[in-house]
């Protein structure tokens, strides 16, 4: 059975019943017998599949999110009996923005596998938004609050987004000193999934103010935007944590302080398992001490 959901799972992260024969080295046939004999099992429909796609009951959502938890559980307890309690083992997975991976949480990846040769990991760097449940991520660094209230949250610090650009090109195009006047600068654009950021939104005197921004340069990438500003092409926003070194050496400068929006939290957030693996609340717990200890004053 713990096979069984260990496919289900796997056929959910990849997206197809080839793809999760092809990880696990089972044959297509195998994959299709063995969700059969799970909806057999359970007397439910799991998961509709057509030629494109692959979508999940509502039986399989609650199946999906039962064997995470069961499978944790399981995965404990032999690690506790098999290797003692001491002994850190096995993988792990998380998402992160990818300025903030690289420059702080890399760092603290490389010390954790080196302190526990029997742990492997998995970080997936992007700005976009990545479903936990459907690509079986343990946790996730994020800004902002998290819009699924069913995850549990682990605080690190505070954060704030904020317009800045290089020296050089304010020289060259002049301070904006109002957000309306961002209609007349060369704006560095993030894109979320499809849609591109095009609406940057302020507060003047405890209302929201919205700014329909243009630019040449867009990109799904934060660290790109930040080397297009560094390099003067234009305004970029971001968040305080991505660009506080380059704020206090002078290579950027921040603008429109006075319209910031209010703060924000940077969090991990995870699935409400009833146990989790301890290789991955002890990384967790690393990452929150770290990061709370060597959080930017905001």
């Amino acid at each position: 059975m713990l096979d069984n959901l260990i496919l289900f799972l796997t056929i959910i992260e990849k997206g197809g019943l080839s793809a999760a024969g092809r990880e696990l080295g089972i044959s297509p046939a195998s994959v299709s017998e063995r969700l059969a004999a799970l909806e057999s099992y359970y007397g439910a429909t799991l998961m509709t599949r057509t030629t494109r796609s692959l979508n999940l009951t509502e039986e399989g959502r609650v199946l999906a999110d039962g064997a995470r938890r069961l499978l944790a559980e399981a995965d404990e307890l032999e690690s506790r009996i098999r290797w003692g309690t001491q002994r850190i083992s096995g993988p792990i997975r998380l998402t992160a923005p990818v300025d903030l991976g690289q420059n702080y949480l890399v760092p603290i990846i490389d010390r954790f596998i080196e302190a526990h040769p029997d742990v492997s990991i998995d970080i997936n760097l992007t700005d976009s938004f990545v479903d936990l449940v459907g690509q079986g991520i343990d946790f996730a660094v994020r800004y902002g609050p998290s819009a699924d209230g069913a995850l549990k949250n682990r605080l690190i610090g505070e954060n704030r987004r904020l317009i800045c650009a290089s020296p050089d090109y304010l020289q060259r195009n002049g301070t904006p000193t109002h957000p309306d006047d961002l209609v007349h600068h060369d704006c560095l654009l993030m894109r979320f999934a499809q849609n591109a950021e095009r609406v940057w939104s302020f507060e003047i005197d405890g209302n929201v103010h919205d700014v329909v921004v243009r630019g040449r340069r867009t990109a799904n990438n934060g660290e790109l935007l930040k080397r297009w500003a560094l390099g003067g092409y234009g305004l970029c926003k971001k968040s305080y944590w991505d660009v506080q070194a380059d704020l206090n050496a002078g290579r950027l400068v921040e603008v429109l302080a006075p319209f910031s929006r209010k703060r924000t939290a940077l969090q991990i957030v995870f699935l409400p398992a009833r146990v989790q693996p301890r290789r991955v609340s002890t990384l967790i717990d690393m990452i929150v001490a770290e990061l709370s200890h060597n959080a930017p004053a905001i």
